[in-house]
């Protein structure tokens, strides 16, 4: 019997989706209310999670859930920098 190492999953905020954790970007608000992405997963505060799929992150964008999720107002330049991080291929 092989002893596997069990896959952390996150849900997609935006699609619902769930799926392994480095499939994901994470989006953090800090106790001060800033909001970053978070390449990591280490930063502390409170997270999201977005699939690393360009489509995910303009409908996230578009129907501001991210906004919702962190109960906090996001910046369009955030969705920028999401967009950017998945075109250079960090995935």
């Amino acid at each position: 019997m092989s002893t596997r190492k069990k896959v952390p999953l996150r849900k997609c905020i935006a699609t619902g989706e769930m799926k392994p954790k480095k499939e994901m970007i994470r989006i953090v608000r800090s106790k001060d209310g800033d909001v970053s992405m978070d390449p990591t997963g280490k930063k502390s505060g409170r997270g999201a999670y977005l699939s690393k799929d360009k489509d995910t992150i303009l409908q996230a964008k578009k129907k501001n859930t991210l906004a919702n999720q962190l109960q906090t107002k996001v910046d369009d330049s955030l969705y920028d920098e999401l967009i950017a991080f998945v075109e250079k291929g960090n995935v």
